[in-house]
């Protein structure tokens, strides 16, 4: 039996598919390629460090100060908690995973793993159609990619000028990266505008789950950008354990408590309960709910509910765990979500 346990944070501002741009104003484009044209996240959860290119200003050194994160399978094993930051999200978005319609623009990316060198290449190529952040009517864009549920660490792309169908055409290397922790992985990559006196503008965002992607060879990707959220502020934590039981091919959701819930009533207050859906190949299966508790920001609700799943479904089943706030007289209001990130391997 494998436990983990978690200390989920509901906000606005990023969740696995929706990391915020966490540059101060006035920070420095991102990092230039090395000498041969790629970038490289070796082991030790550091980038390697690279000499400015003249005419540009230094490396942002803040990405490289930070120890690296464990694995999704390292938490499994050492039974730690570990703190997510979730977005918000509707009741009708939770089927879509907050898809919208509007248009973002689409990017062109391919990823593939060395298996003798335990390496995985993510390739930047292009994106096109990208929407005008600035007055002048174009963007500065640029490229973030990280390997979730690692926030701490990422790599990211130069900056292309004034240019709405940017080519980059830039390689970026995840070495000494174990084949059986990168399909634990999401694949995530954010495109901003930079804005060199105040705040980047995010564009829109991708993520792909690593275990849903035939890393045997380098696969390329078309796909459109999604909405990155507002980034408007916390909306609390939500502590629960996940149990999978290969004998009975079940698992077991926790949910514990949570804390500092958003108000979402004129009262200052809410009625939070937790919505569990069991996602297979990305279709609704089955669903569960807790108990509302009223006029509350910090419940307890100590409920479990047990999922039948066989283990061939495994690799390809996720959950959302979606935390309401619940209207007598109107519509229930999202207060915060996980989306589709939880994936189990069974020789974990």
């Amino acid at each position: 039996m494998v436990v983990l346990s978690l200390v989920l944070g509901l906000s606005e501002q990023d969740d696995f598919a929706n990391i915020p741009d966490l540059q101060p104003a006035g920070t420095q484009p991102p990092n230039q390629p090395n000498a041969q044209g790629d970038k490289r996240l070796p082991a030790g959860g550091k980038a390697v460090t690279t000499a400015p290119v003249p005419g540009q200003p230094p490396q942002d050194e803040s990405d490289r100060k930070t120890e690296p994160h464990s694995s999704v399978s390292d938490l499994v094993n050492s039974l730690t908690s570990e703190m997510l930051m979730l977005s918000p999200g509707s009741e009708d978005d939770e089927a879509h995973e907050g898809i919208s319609r509007e248009n973002l623009g689409r990017i062109q990316f391919s990823v593939g793993y060395n298996f003798q060198e335990s390496t995985l290449t993510v390739k930047i190529m292009k994106a096109q159609e990208l929407p005008a952040k600035d007055f002048s009517g174009t963007s500065d864009p640029f490229v973030k990619i990280y390997l979730l549920p690692d926030k701490k660490h990422k790599l990211e792309t130069k900056v292309k000028r004034k240019n709405l169908n940017p080519h980059w055409n830039e390689t970026f290397l995840f070495e000494g990266f174990p084949y059986e922790k990168v399909v634990q992985r999401v694949l995530y990559l954010q495109v901003l505008d930079y804005d060199r006196f105040s705040r980047n503008d995010p564009i829109g965002e991708v993520s792909i789950p690593l275990n849903k992607v035939d890393l045997t060879q380098m696969q390329t990707f078309w796909k459109d950008l999604k909405p990155c959220s507002d980034g408007s502020g916390s909306r609390g934590e939500l502590l629960l354990s996940l149990c999978y039981n290969p004998s009975a091919n079940s698992i077991v959701v926790n949910i514990i408590k949570a804390r500092n819930l958003k108000a979402m009533d004129i009262g200052g207050t809410s009625d939070p309960y937790v919505k569990v859906w069991l996602m297979y190949k990305d279709k609704r299966v089955e669903k569960k709910k807790t108990v509302v508790m009223k006029r509350c920001l910090n419940p307890v609700f100590n409920e479990s509910f047990a999922f039948d799943i066989p283990t061939e479904r495994l690799r390809e089943t996720t959950i959302v765990i979606t935390v309401m706030d619940k209207d007598r007289l109107s519509r229930n209001d999202v207060i915060g979500k996980v989306g589709s990130v939880w994936w189990w391997d069974p020789e974990m």
